[in-house]
């Protein structure tokens, strides 16, 4: 059956696309993860992925055509599939069948009925949904707020923190007014497009809107009302935790107590830094146990240990079988889809070489000691990739299932690991850089990695990618190809160790690099030359400044 695609909603701002270029035609087939064209939002040009398979039947927005968020993009079926209903529906809403056509009747009522809502709308009401903060972002979750119902908000506040398939990321208000309503509480995982919250003039009735929402299934109860349901729901595990604080209800934010569930904390034993010594999410990450607290809790085992039977004299281990469930993110189920699509739809190969870094060691050292310079010997290996990617473009290449797409400009991703798995930055043209300036971009993106700053725009476009645990002592490994790139380099850790040097047995420094490559384009014989080169600029980096 064919399907519709739609013009995407790539940033939370972005009321209408233009259609830069289309990377299909009419006739071409589709697998589910192709780049179907590249579209320029009000943000950036990102590429707009395939989510069904197919052959492409239509194309409803040229290159260089704009139209809005929802308009018919393009309509994938089976190959010769009839199209014309679609077609009538999609590029032509006016021109519906006629009246007496029950299901066109149906469906004309439930197009005006969104557009009757927005014309209710009082006036300086503002309905804020769940953004769509990466281009393969389908549902987030709210990680915290930052303001709660009755905040006058500013444009430009931060409402939220939300958790994407990429990172955990700020979303800050376009409007000003007061937060009148909250429809998706902390914690909570909801479809892009659902209700995130209402924003107005304080006092306004917004009941109405807020039902028709959830009469849509994208938003919960008003905010009062689950303000006041929210203890009811959770009082078994808040009487089990208040017996233990004097009786009286601790005040956690859902996120904080699902931390500490996760972490085993009791929540009587902390601080809360919040409005009314409510618990956050901060003040789960920063609690240590008190001594007083372990001793409270090993008193019970003692006590029972001391008054064990003393007949009992067969050893019984004390130990208990004790599992953790957490629950995945959307990064970690994100990872998980895209390295299984990896590993096996690419045939993958491993090259590896073993490289001397006595020489790097010393450069290295000398270009260090220029003021306000500090390079690692990650940068010195991204800079020889990147040159040595010039020399050897196939390595540089992308898959496609009638081509091979060579790339000659060069965007070296460099893997992060984070919190919550690993996030790729990319360095856009690397080889037009100097290796001060990649050790700059380096530290700067993954500084912002570690603290969720990142934007989408700077994890994509990668054509080869570097990742490095040399600094974990891991020798040698091999890494997933970060698709839809065709190799990646890991990099192990720089060993001392007796070499051979001129027929004599001395002490030398090596490393050893690890080419996992994509077979369908990359050839072992290519892959090692590519190999050599590395190893040349590597073991000379004297040549990495010519």
């Amino acid at each position: 059956m064919a399907i519709k695609v739609t013009m995407p909603r790539l940033s939370d701002t972005m009321t209408e696309g233009t259609v830069a270029t289309w990377l299909k035609k009419v006739g071409d087939k589709i697998s589910e993860g192709d780049i179907l064209a590249e579209i320029e939002t009000d943000k950036a040009t990102m590429e707009f992925e395939s989510f069904n398979e197919g052959t492409l039947l239509h194309i409803g927005i040229q290159a260089g055509e704009t139209a809005p968020v929802d308009s018919l993009l393009a309509i994938i079926g089976k190959e010769g599939e009839d199209i014309s209903a679609l077609l009538a529906g999609g590029d032509s809403p006016a021109a519906e069948a006629p009246k007496a056509d029950a299901p066109a009747a149906e469906a004309k009522t439930e197009t005006a009925a969104p557009a009757k809502a927005a014309a209710e709308l009082p006036k300086g009401v503002i309905v804020v949904t769940m953004p769509r903060l990466s281009d393969t972002m389908t549902e987030g979750t709210v990680a915290t707020w930052l303001k709660k119902v009755g905040d006058t908000v500013a444009e430009g506040d931060i409402l939220a923190e939300i958790e994407t398939d990429k990172a955990t990321m700020e979303f800050e208000s376009f409007n000003a007014g007061t937060l009148l309503y909250i429809g998706i509480q902390e914690g909570n995982t909801a479809p892009v497009d659902s209700l995130l919250a209402i924003i107005g003039p304080a006092g306004t009735d917004i009941s109405g809107i807020a039902d028709n929402y959830t009469a849509g299934g994208a938003a919960s109860a008003p905010a009062a009302e689950e303000t006041k349901a929210a203890p009811a729901a959770e009082k078994a595990p808040e009487t089990a935790v208040a017996d233990n604080s004097n009786g009286g209800r601790i005040l956690a934010s859902p996120l904080a107590k699902k931390i500490a569930s996760d972490k085993g904390i009791q929540l009587n034993q902390v601080k809360g830094s919040g409005e009314n010594g409510r618990i956050v999410k901060s003040d789960i990450e920063n609690f240590t146990p008190s001594a007083q607290a372990q001793t409270t809790a090993s008193a019970p085992a003692a006590k029972e240990e001391a008054s064990a039977p003393a007949a009992a004299k067969i050893f019984v281990p004390a130990g208990e079988v004790y599992t953790e469930e957490i629950k995945n993110s959307q990064m970690r189920k994100i990872i998980a889809k895209r390295l299984a699509e990896s590993l096996f739809t690419a045939p993958h190969y491993n090259l590896v070489i073993e490289v001397s870094m006595d020489e790097a060691m010393g450069a290295r050292a000398t270009i260090n000691t220029v003021p306000d310079t500090k390079v690692s010997f990650n940068d010195m290996v991204i800079k020889a990739c990147a040159l040595a990617l010039k020399k050897h473009p196939k390595i540089n290449s992308q898959w496609k299932e009638d081509a091979i797409i060579i790339n000659h400009h060069v965007n070296i991703g460099v893997a992060v690991a984070v919190e919550d798995g690993l996030v790729v930055p990319v360095l856009k043209f690397t080889d037009a850089m100097s290796l001060s300036q990649i050790g700059a971009a380096v530290r700067d993106l993954a500084g912002r990695a570690k603290n969720k700053k990142l934007g989408p725009q700077e994890m994509e476009g990668s054509t080869f990618t570097v990742s490095n645990l040399g600094m974990f002592g891991i020798t040698e490994f091999n890494s997933i190809i970060n698709q839809p790139n065709s190799a990646i380099l890991s990099v192990g850790a720089i060993v001392e160790k007796p070499v051979v040097k001129n027929g004599q047995i001395v002490v030398g420094n090596t490393m050893m690099l690890s080419l996992a490559c994509d077979h369908r384009t990359i050839d072992g014989a290519t892959g090692a030359q590519f190999l050599q080169t590395l190893k040349q600029y590597i073991e000379s980096p004297v040549t990495m400044l010519a």
